[in-house]
Order: structure tokens, then C-alpha cells, then sequence
């Protein structure tokens, strides 16, 4: 079995992932601003849409380093854990998908 609890597939990847992280949420707080001050709706929207694009840009890094990392780790060790990484992968993939 595989364990991956305590070194993610990101763990290279951690600062550019917090920056990011960072980024989204200095768009969030400027969304707030907006709405606290009775923007435009088509100009929250439109913030609203972009700070979707770039949580999303996120997601996809931390989707490309578990597929990386956590997923092939647990295929080349085989066994139900690699079942259980694919099917991990797959149901994230779908999440994000809808989302």
C-alpha cells in the first residue's frame, strides 16, 4: 500500500499552489468590495467568472500532480489501492467537470 498522507504529489508544487491560492482570495475579497459598494452586476459577474477560471486553474494543478504522483505511485505498486487512486482520480475529474 501506498501512503501519500504525509507527502502529497504537490508538495513541489506547495508555493506555487498557495500563491495562487492567495491570488483567488484577494479576488474574493475584491468581489465583496464590489457588492459592498453596488457595482455594476455585469462587472461582479465578470470578476466572478475570473476567479472561478483561476480556482479552477488550481484544481486542475492538483489534479495533474495527484494523477502524477499518488496515482501512478499506486499503480505501479498494484493492488486495491491502485483501484482505489483511479476511481479517487475518475470521481474528481467528474466533480470537476459539473462544476
Amino acid at each position: 500500500m501506498v501512503d501519500h498522507a504525509s507527502h502529497p504529489g504537490y508538495s513541489e508544487d506547495k508555493q506555487k499552489v498557495l500563491k495562487r491560492l492567495a491570488r483567488v482570495e484577494g479576488q474574493v475579497r475584491g468581489i465583496t468590495r464590489m457588492v459592498e459598494n453596488d457595482t455594476y452586476c455585469i462587472d461582479v459577474l465578470t470578476q466572478v467568472s475570473a476567479t472561478t477560471k483561476a480556482l479552477q486553474a488550481v484544481a486542475l494543478v492538483l489534479l495533474e500532480e495527484h494523477l502524477s504522483h499518488c496515482v501512478v505511485d499506486a499503480a505501479r505498486a498494484g493492488g486495491p489501492e491502485a483501484d482505489l487512486k483511479v476511481k479517487e482520480a475518475s470521481d474528481a475529474i467528474a466533480r470537476l467537470v459539473r462544476s
